[in-house]
């Protein structure tokens, strides 16, 4: 793969604290995007709010109002990561849809191309800038901006089953699944929204478990532990 759109969960750079940042865990990740950068991959990050802010779960605050506090929560942890990922030597840039006065740059798809060119690391932050669109439409819908070649998912879970392996200890693991499969039996890889954006734009995913040793690395080299969502 030469371009890559990873999406990381913030509640699993958390780690066990759960909220926050645990730095270890996200240090792993940046040594990972490291290898692949020194490879040649071009990498772009969607990040999660999760560790900060669940706004869907509120029930006493406008759901324009929640969104928007998640954006914001998304925009932190990409600056948080952003500078681990320095730490490790690698460049980086911060794009979001809004503008932020210094922190981040604008989005734009020539800006994104050109910090590529130049082998940044580029997080797209903010979400969509819109409410009611969650990281996951963000994600896809900055995958089929940039043009990468998949969408690599490292979630908590270690791929996609039939039903929550949390409740069902029985849940069956799909090495393989279809997009249109994804959305006829509702298997929530990612929401709906995100999902038909995916079929529509034949827009591949890879699901993992980002606990995995080197799984981020695995899954942009198409080692598959997790399971492949095929367009």
């Amino acid at each position: 793969m030469k371009r890559v759109l990873l999406k990381l969960s913030g509640e699993a750079l958390a780690g066990d604290k759960k909220t926050g940042f645990d730095e270890s865990t996200v240090t792993r990740v940046a040594k990972q995007v490291k290898t692949l950068v020194e490879e040649g991959v071009e990498v772009g990050i969607v990040i999660g709010g999760g560790n900060f802010w669940r706004g869907r779960s509120s029930e006493n605050i406008d759901r324009t109002k929640a969104d928007q506090i998640g954006m914001l929560a998304t925009v932190m942890n990409c600056i948080y990561v952003s500078e681990i990922f320095r730490s490790q030597g690698m460049m980086t840039s911060v794009l979001t849809p809004f503008p932020c006065g210094e922190f981040t740059k604008t989005f734009s798809k020539d800006r994104a191309n050109k910090y590529f060119t130049h082998h940044m690391v580029v997080f797209f932050a903010g979400g969509t800038g819109h409410p009611y669109f969650s990281t996951d439409t963000a994600t896809v819908l900055r995958a089929i901006e940039i043009e990468a070649d998949c969408i690599l998912l490292a979630k908590a879970v270690d791929g996609v089953y039939d039903s929550d392996p949390k409740d069902n200890p029985n849940a069956k693991k799909y090495s393989e699944v279809s997009i249109d499969e994804v959305i006829e039996k509702k298997l929530k890889v990612v929401d709906l929204t995100a999902s038909i954006l995916c079929m529509e734009n034949k827009m591949p995913m890879t699901v993992f478990g980002l606990n995995e040793e080197n799984s981020i690395v695995n899954a942009a080299h198409e080692i598959i532990t997790g399971t492949k969502v095929t367009v």
